[in-house]
């Protein structure tokens, strides 16, 4: 039987810097799995598809925003009384399997799954139209995509179907997987990914694509995730070993004309001006109403609160009264909370108001601070407590530097503090500063355990139930397609 899959023509997306490369080939539309694989350059075509998914060209389509610091303490929805109801519905936990936000992210992500496999299901070893360097390359990009789809689903959702062929109709109703059997095969993908990964892509049109650095870093959280602290730090350690660097500049991270710094580790990449759209419309859903945004991402004054004295990145994160808001004056009117994120949004000079949806901004979906984080909790849950403070103080260190003018001799002072439950509290508040608002804190929050998500998320949000709300409900869609559910 032969397959067919349809390839869109904004497969060029993530790659801007390479798409007359891509309109050089065949002309897209459907392809038989023997056209699909049958030389290298359709077969980067193929690959280059499973990384859509992870882009915010339509961020109300990929709304792991809402999902990942809505859901948390970090962030309410704004906007008018109705407007975002299914969103408002995530903030408050009254979360049906109808919610738009809990369909659309999963309908996304196993888009993106089922892009994956059909790169693995076409690329077998029989397959001999393909160079075995490209083939490689091509299968380790699709295992490390499918790995990371994977986990973000898990975390959301928890026992989950596992797909690893392209199903068709008959067989596509699964039961769900547990999440040791779904870890399991991430941990499979990813470490063959990173036997097949370079460090490094040399080409322009290459930017933006998987590395080994990735795949390192995705298990060592992976495994922070199932407490295999052990094999989380020596991960870290794979990854440090292949030279990436904090910025001195923690804002480089979310500054368009510095998106490939060294503390780059995975990103998902985005341009402005092109047709079809390939720019980033976070800078749209987060800007505030009157600069012809959506206005509808509010940080919390708990969220403020948890910055130290005078941390240089709480106003490099979070716009406030009496601080440059970019190239406007903030207006606390903008905000019910008084606040608005600076991350995954671009002043005017760059992003006119006419274009808000059109940002080039990309989504720093893993950057070294993380990972240093990581090796930090990792160590000191091992009881490696005076070891975690190197990786932490690093970060700390980093922050410092970005001190305006004459530092307080007080400010950001390294940790020293080896008793390892106050240092599992301070990692945690510094992890919590440190990745604010990049979509992550819910994940956080859920797996520090009941104790800290009550004390931290019922305060907003009353009806948050721990065992009830750990994991969003199965879609409703996909109950009704899959009978085995």
């Amino acid at each position: 039987m032969k397959n067919i899959y349809i390839i869109p023509l904004s497969l060029c997306l993530l790659l801007g810097t390479g798409c007359k490369k891509f309109l050089d080939q065949p002309a897209l539309g459907y392809y038989s799995n023997e056209d699909l694989f049958s030389n290298d350059a359709t077969a980067v075509t193929a690959v280059n598809a499973a990384y859509i998914p992870l882009t915010f060209t339509d961020a109300a389509a990929n709304p792991v925003w809402v999902l990942g610091d809505v859901a948390s303490d970090d962030v309410i929805i704004g906007g008018n009384a109705g407007e975002q109801a299914d969103y408002t519905g995530v903030d408050l936990f009254n979360i049906l399997p109808t919610n738009s936000a809990v369909q659309s992210l999963w309908s996304r992500y196993y888009n993106g799954i089922n892009r994956c496999n059909v790169v693995t299901d076409g690329l077998t070893a029989e397959n001999t139209k393909v160079s075995e360097a490209m083939r490689t390359q091509i299968l380790a990009q699709a295992k490390f995509l499918r790995a990371y789809y994977y986990f973000t689903l898990t975390n959301f959702y928890g026992n989950i179907p596992l797909r690893l062929k392209v199903s068709a109709l008959t067989d596509a109703p699964v039961t769900s997987s547990t999440q040791v059997q779904v870890y399991t095969q991430i941990e499979k993908d990813l470490n063959e990914a990173s036997a097949g990964l370079p460090e490094k892509w040399t080409a322009t049109s290459d930017i933006g694509r998987a590395t080994k650095g990735a795949a390192l870093a995705l298990l060592a959280k992976a495994s922070l995730f199932q407490k295999k602290y052990t094999e989380a730090a020596q991960f870290v350690t794979q990854v440090e070993a292949l030279g990436y660097q904090l910025t001195d500049n923690f804002s480089d991270n979310f500054n368009s004309s510095a998106k490939t710094n060294n503390e780059v580790i995975f990103s998902v990449y985005h341009t402005r001006g092109a047709q079809p759209s390939q720019g980033n419309s976070l800078n749209y859903w987060f800007a505030p109403r009157s600069l012809n945004g959506a206005g509808v991402f509010y940080p919390t004054q708990s969220l403020v609160d948890n910055f130290e004295s005078n941390d240089p990145r709480l106003d490099l994160t979070i716009a406030r009264t009496g601080k440059p808001y970019f190239d406007s004056t903030f207006d606390v009117s903008w905000s019910t909370t008084g606040y608005l994120s600076k991350k995954h949004v671009q002043p005017l000079s760059e992003v006119p108001s006419t274009t808000k949806n059109d940002g080039n901004l990309n989504y720093e979906a893993i950057r070294f601070a993380d990972v240093l984080l990581v090796k930090a909790e990792a160590l000191n849950e091992s009881g490696q407590s005076a070891a975690a403070l190197v990786p932490l103080n690093r970060v700390r260190e980093r922050a410092r530097k970005n001190f305006s003018g004459t530092a307080p001799a007080d400010l950001l002072p390294a940790i020293t503090n080896t008793d390892q439950t106050q240092l599992r509290d301070i990692i945690r508040r510094e992890r919590r500063s440190e990745m604010a608002l990049e979509f992550q804190r819910f994940f956080d929050v859920i797996r520090y355990g009941q104790a800290y998500a009550d004390a931290v998320i019922r305060p907003g949000s009353p009806n948050f139930n721990y065992a009830q709300h750990k994991f969003f409900p199965i879609p409703q869609t996909e109950l009704n397609a899959n009978g085995n559910l």
